[in-house]
């Protein structure tokens, strides 16, 4: 009787004691159990957040999708001559998956769907027009196309020295000297403006902008070329 009593003390004293060492193990089991979730949610989560394979930015020359309402640029459709980077846009009725947007590449070239590599540079939006809707037509029936400039970048004048406002300007549509010079905001203090330069090639071109506002020697308010450098000492 005594020895059972003495055991059941023992076992009842070490009952709290096993009871503690559970509740001690209780945050090492809810951490792994975490871990262990962590881990599988792990590559659920970042197999999400990256797009699929498919789709993908296109690069320059591939045709992008386009807000309808962005304005064309103010050129001629019949003489403007597509460069290198000049953004278009392409238009095919009722075919969305053919219209976009695309960049000219360095080579004149741009891809599209179904005709593939077309030639751009050097054409005129409505040459481009006109060789696109004959290359589409081997897949659709009379397909009706339209090619616009969005952005001119192909072409470009720059002004230097004493004005308000220096760097590339886009050639969008043709422009004199002397409208030019407005684009820049004005002249700097101590600007000398009888004694403006066009650098155009191996050409030195003078402007006197103070003869030219008061209606003399009007010939010099040339028109500006590609490439043109106009130099305000």
């Amino acid at each position: 009787m005594i020895s059972y009593i003495v055991a059941s003390r023992d076992s009842v004293a070490a009952a709290p004691r096993k009871g503690l060492q559970v509740r001690k193990a209780y945050p090492l089991i809810i951490s792994l159990a975490l871990l262990a979730s962590s881990l599988e949610a792990g590559p659920q989560a970042s197999s999400r957040a990256q797009p699929p394979a498919s789709v993908q930015q296109p690069g320059q020359g591939e045709l992008r999708q386009v807000d309808e309402s962005t304005p064309a640029a103010p050129v001629d459709p019949k003489t403007y001559q597509i460069g290198p980077e000049d953004v278009l846009l392409i238009r095919v009725w009722r075919e969305p998956e053919l219209s976009g947007s695309v960049v000219v590449r360095p080579d004149g070239k741009i891809s599209l769907p179904l005709i593939g590599e077309v030639t751009a540079g050097g054409r005129t939006p409505a040459e481009l027009d006109q060789e696109i809707t004959q290359r589409l037509s081997e897949f659709i029936n009379n397909p009706e196309v339209l090619v616009q400039v969005l952005a001119v970048r192909s072409k470009k004048y720059y002004i230097m020295g004493k004005v308000n406002r220096t760097g590339a300007f886009p050639l969008v549509v043709p422009i004199t000297v002397l409208e030019a010079l407005s684009e820049a905001g004005g002249f700097q203090p101590w600007a000398k403006r009888n004694k403006i330069v066009i650098l155009r090639g191996n050409q030195r071109l003078r402007f006197n902008y103070d003869e030219v506002v008061k209606g003399k020697r009007l010939e010099q308010n040339i028109y500006l070329q590609n490439g043109d450098y106009i130099i305000v000492p």
